[in-house]
């Protein structure tokens, strides 16, 4: 069990040490050390962290990793890799790293070897997919399939489809996939629009198969289906990632078209195993086996490498110094690559989710800032939107920038000039401009950043790498804060309530409001009466 992080001793030390530290200059720390820019980095599995640009020095990373230390963090890191039920308030074990474990790897759930299942699962996928993708799976009409639809929302939608966007070089060509999430109508109708139900498979992806907003669109996707071929040809045109196998049945789609994944798999932690069958649809079976070794490189590299030389300990520890300790309650993740236009939001799941939380492990109220507010947008889109605020505004927001050193593309010198503009923006923000007489120009600095330079371009390993690097960063945070990071009850008051609410609008009378507060029941009448029902 993780303590608060300020019941740990060195915490006094910590928040003094910060408090010193505070009013320290980026550009007096790097004249204090010549050698700080090439000395505050590491690098491993083919990715290069330099965090030389925040406000840190030698005596800060001693203090945070003997915080770490503390913390048990060693500990947490083999009872996770243990299987052990580190999920307390679900009380599950937290075992998406089995989803990439080689055949024969030991990571034991409670009595039972969880990895043998997990092969199994994935030679079902690669068996569907290599059906799917030579043709020898057909729809109703003997067509082979030429669209993939994936259903789900939240971490059955966000992964699939940041990797899909992030890999599209390496889709097949004739295979268009598309991604429906959203219980907006508009979503499903737009997505569907266009496409032939008789060359369309639909991945619905519900972990209970109970999901509204996916059950909702699920319902569309079918009822499409069926209105073109008939009933009979659901079979041949849906199939389900799920754990609930009377649901899926009960919803027409054959168990026998199911793929199954395991309560000790989080949502946002799921889309390297079944959750992820969209894509190995369309990037094949070859391509997703190098994204699963990426993620199995990393776990390694955090069970192995010592904490000053590990990169999510490094990364986490700095989450836990600039939001908790400095009080930055924002973090912008820029990746210099379009294709990971989908990356920003994948991880503000990833971290806000599992560490927007408020209460210990013991339930008792944290004292101090868990999860900063994390948002972004790739390449040098940002830079002429909301870099503004970054580098003139009047809140600090630290940056992570993420470039890879060769294009996915080779055009003209494009690359030399979108890593020359990463480059210049993070020093931009460390030591600012002065301006003399023009207050307007004045650039302050002083913004903390740091920056992951991948080799070679992004690649199926690069993305596994990258992933598993935030999801482990993540864990380390949540040890450091002492709070459950794998659960999610925040998310499930909105759900229930939404039910109600849905029960109330689509009533045939005037439902009874007088539990609600003034402002919902006014909101449900108005909007009943411009559906014309009775208010």
């Amino acid at each position: 069990m993780s303590a608060a992080l300020d019941a740990l001793p060195s915490w006094p030390a910590l928040r003094e040490h910060a408090d010193a530290l505070r009013t320290t200059t980026l550009a007096e720390l790097f004249e204090r050390d010549p050698q700080r820019g090439t000395r505050l980095a590491v690098e491993d599995c083919g990715i290069y962290l330099d965090y030389a640009k925040q406000r840190v020095s030698d005596a800060t990373l001693a203090l945070l990793l003997q915080v770490a230390e503390q913390a048990r963090l060693r500990e947490r890191i083999d009872a996770m890799f243990a299987g052990e039920h580190i999920n307390r308030t679900e009380d599950r074990a937290v075992l998406h790293v089995a989803l990439r474990a080689p055949a024969g790897e030991q990571l034991p759930e409670g009595a039972a070897d969880v990895v043998p299942q997990v092969h199994e699962v994935l030679e079902r996928m690669r068996d569907f997919s290599e059906r799917v993708r030579s043709g020898d799976w057909v729809g109703a009409t003997g067509e082979p399939v030429r669209n993939i639809v994936n259903i789900g929302i939240g971490g059955s939608h966000l992964g699939p489809e940041m990797a899909v966007l992030a890999l599209a070089d390496h889709v097949r060509k004739d295979l268009t996939l598309r991604f429906v999430s959203n219980v907006d109508g508009s979503d499903v109708a737009g997505k569907l629009a266009d496409l032939d139900p008789a060359q369309t498979l639909v991945v619905v992806v519900s972990k209970t198969f109970g999901t509204l907003e996916t059950l909702q669109n699920a319902s569309a996707a079918r009822d499409w289906i069926v209105a073109t071929l008939g009933k009979d040809a659901v079979a041949q045109h849906m199939v389900a990632v799920s754990t609930n196998e009377q649901r899926v049945r009960e919803f027409g789609i054959d168990p026998a078209n199911m793929f199954g994944f395991w309560d000790w798999v989080g949502g946002r932690y799921s889309m390297d195993g079944a959750v992820g069958l969209t894509i190995m649809l369309g990037i094949g079976p070859a391509a997703f086996g190098e994204l699963l070794g990426g993620f199995h490189e990393l776990d390694e590299h955090l069970r192995s490498a010592p904490w000053e030389r590990n990169l999510p300990v490094i990364m986490g520890v700095l989450g836990v110094w600039n939001a908790t300790l400095l009080g930055y309650e924002t973090l912008a993740v820029l990746p210099y690559e379009a294709a990971m236009t989908r990356f920003p939001a994948y991880l503000q799941q990833l971290m806000m989710e599992s560490n927007g939380k408020r209460v210990t492990q013991d339930g008792e109220p944290v004292a101090y800032g868990t999860s900063p507010i994390l948002w972004g947008e790739p390449g040098t889109n940002g830079q002429h939107s909301f870099h503004q605020l970054l580098h003139q505004g009047t809140r600090v927001v630290p940056a992570e920038f993420i470039g890879f050193t060769a294009p996915r593309h080779e055009v003209g010198t494009h690359h030399d000039l979108l890593l020359a503009n990463l480059f210049a923006q993070a020093q931009a923000l460390a030591f600012g401009r002065e301006a003399p007489g023009e207050p307007h120009r004045v650039c302050p600095g002083d913004r903390p950043s740091s920056t992951l330079l991948v080799d070679g371009p992004l690649t199926p390993t690069a993305l596994g790498r990258l992933v598993a690097l935030y999801e482990h960063r993540v864990f380390v945070e949540g040890v450091l804060w002492g709070i459950d990071s794998f659960d999610q009850w925040g998310v499930e008051l909105g759900k229930a309530l939404a039910g109600e609410i849905a029960e109330q609008i689509g009533s045939e009378a005037a439902p009874d409001l007088t539990s609600s507060d003034g402002s919902t029941a006014e909101l449900v009448r108005r909007f009943r009466r411009a559906r014309g029902r009775a208010g």
